[in-house]
């Protein structure tokens, strides 16, 4: 009786260890998966020459293409960061304009992070370091969103956005901050 007792805890205290032990390591495996860091060289690379987090480069790559680098939307984005051809010549213009760039260069990965990395940089240097209304810039254009900005539906201090009245625009800003927050709690800040 007392060895079968002893068996039924021993088997009970494994299970428990199993448990708490193994299942985190395989869950934690699991969600590395669904978002990984791929590109990491050109991420890492353009995240610090344009001072970045890596994590919201990783966040925009997997919202727009799912590390797709012949992505091609239904306006022409293209890439991994899903650049349309306007916003990419006025880009080109600005950092690349002796090079010979042309829109399908775009889906050139290090190409199309360095972009992307660049044009996001910019929205979270106009919108004060708001991830949130960066992503509406980035996704929308900063037209869109600087109008957003002057009707107070939408804003509290006409600086960062509260409110984000178009569908496609709000499930974008929600796929990036949650996907933001999944890379720091799965790798850390950076």
């Amino acid at each position: 009786m007392k060895k079968k007792r002893f068996k039924r805890w021993f088997v009970l205290l494994a299970a428990l260890l199993v448990l708490f032990f193994v299942v985190p390591s395989v869950i934690h495996k699991i969600e590395q998966s669904r978002y990984p860091q791929k590109y990491s060289e050109s991420v890492e690379k353009w995240a610090a020459e344009y001072q970045i987090d890596p994590n919201i480069l990783y966040a925009v790559i997997r919202t727009e293409s799912s590390f797709d680098p012949q992505a091609e939307s239904n306006v022409g984005a293209r890439g991994l960061m899903q650049m349309t051809e306007e916003t990419f010549q006025w880009i080109k213009s600005k950092i690349a304009a002796q090079e010979p760039l042309e829109f399908d260069s775009l889906y050139d990965p290090d190409t199309s992070i360095r972009f992307g990395a660049y044009f996001m940089d910019l929205c979270m240097e106009r919108y004060s370091g708001d991830l949130s209304t960066a992503a509406a810039a980035y996704h929308s254009g900063w037209g869109t969103v600087d109008g957003l900005l002057e009707d107070p539906a939408y804003t509290t201090d006409g600086v960062t956005l509260t409110e984000y009245p178009y569908p496609q625009m709000n499930r974008y800003v929600y796929k990036i901050n949650r996907s933001y927050q999944k890379y720091v709690s799965l790798y850390g800040e950076q």
